[in-house]
């Protein structure tokens, strides 16, 4: 039987044969529907730029729940000196490496800094809610990746692979998350940009351990079983899939609408723990809805 490292690296390569394979099928239906031709200039598409971008979000109470709550959200994204930066969440992440003007190739190294704020305030269901709420997680880390830009549809659509890694270093879960994934973005004209992904996350013990596990007087408080020992190992698999939408006429620049729709579901102990498999479900669904401005 496959080990859960093989069957998410068979996945991966899976997506990306999917997706070279479909290349020659998608670039013939857009000729076909007589795509508009997207002409950019260099200095424009080089410059500094930062987007600040306001919305809300739907999404699961805690990592397992089946209850959902609305949460305000904020995205900063941009590239300064050739640097790149962007937040995700409550993380921040920069590209170490500066892009070169002109290059297609996008080499990606650099730090990522967050917090895990899982079980940490809003935990709906009353049976989880008894186990006590746990404190935010410091995490800090890096990823690593490669991009190209002009790869399938025109000479700005953009494949990368990439992989994270974060430890927590404040002494909560005393663990780690590395989460490979493959991206790909289109612009669909001049004001409308269309992305997905598919990513896999795997965790450690003490992550399984501190989030998920049940013990004697855990159980004794919510009436939840036992489940004192989680293992780790593939925690979730995740698709997304992001829109941008110019209300001004140009995704480089002025009044953006996005959105950001993703699914994921739980594996292994991570499913199997009554915090998920009783009080919650394994099947995780978010959703983000906002506007942003680019300057």
């Amino acid at each position: 039987m496959e080990t859960d490292v093989t069957l998410t690296l068979r996945l991966m390569m899976l997506a990306t044969t999917t997706c070279l394979i479909a290349a020659p099928a998608r670039a013939e239906q857009l000729e076909l529907a007589t795509v508009p031709r997207i002409e950019v200039d260099t200095a424009t598409l080089n410059r500094d730029t930062i987007t600040f971008s306001g919305g809300v979000g739907y999404l699961p109470s805690y990592e397992g729940s089946n209850n959902y709550i609305a949460v305000p959200v904020a995205v900063v994204r941009g590239r300064v000196m050739g640097f790149n930066f962007s937040t995700n969440g409550l993380q921040l992440s920069v590209d170490g490496v500066r892009n070169r003007k002109g290059s297609r190739l996008d080499v990606m190294f650099g730090p990522i800094i967050g917090l895990n704020v899982n079980r940490n305030a809003r935990i709906v269901d009353p049976q989880v809610r008894a186990l006590g709420k746990l404190n935010s997680a410091l995490q800090f880390g890096g990823f690593v990746g490669i991009g190209k830009t002009g790869v399938l549809t025109s000479a700005y659509d953009k494949i990368a692979l990439r992989v994270s890694y974060l430890r927590d270093i404040s002494g909560v879960h005393n663990s780690y998350i590395i989460s490979p994934s493959i991206e790909y973005g289109m612009p669909i004209s001049r004001r409308a940009y269309l992305g997905m992904s598919a990513s896999a996350s795997f965790a450690g013990d003490g992550y399984a351990e501190t989030y998920f596990a049940v013990d004697a007087a855990g159980s004794l408080a919510s009436g939840l079983p036992v489940f004192a020992r989680p293992r780790g190992g593939v925690k979730s698999y995740t698709g997304s899939v992001v829109g941008n939408y110019a209300l001004t006429g140009d995704l480089l620049r002025g009044l953006q609408l996005f959105t950001v729709i993703s699914y994921s579901q739980l594996q292994g102990d991570f499913a199997l723990s009554p915090i998920t498999s009783i009080a919650g479900g394994a099947d995780q669904f978010y959703g983000v809805l906002g506007i942003g401005y680019t300057f």
